[in-house]
């Protein structure tokens, strides 16, 4: 029986992106749906996902910030970089984000 490595790349520094409006930090030099599992542990690694490219259920589009492009892409093959804005979401990455709190603006009191 062979054991199973690390969950996440090494890395040295957490970076910030904005998922669902929200800013939260992730570790760099990961795939975003990996780095995604650090802010959403259990339900990430409950989803449906193939983990390599084959079931679309990690489809995102995001950008680099304001005035920059939107680019749609499978959040397990592209490296997570600081900045990101994740802007739409599968169905099934939406559900496995589910628990992520909206941003305190936009939070009823």
């Amino acid at each position: 029986m062979s054991t199973p490595g690390p969950l996440f790349r090494p890395y040295d520094k957490l970076v910030k992106i904005t998922v669902k409006g929200r800013e939260v930090e992730v570790p760099d030099n990961n795939m975003i749906l990996r780095a995604l599992q650090f802010v959403a542990g259990d339900n990430i690694a409950y989803g449906r996902f193939c983990w390599n490219e084959e079931c679309q259920y990690c489809r995102i589009t995001y950008d680099m910030g304001e005035g920059t492009p939107s680019h749609t892409a499978i959040s397990c093959k592209v490296l997570v970089k600081a900045g990101m804005r994740i802007t739409q979401m599968d169905t099934e990455l939406r559900y496995c984000l589910r628990d992520l709190p909206a941003p305190a603006e936009n939070q009823k009191p």
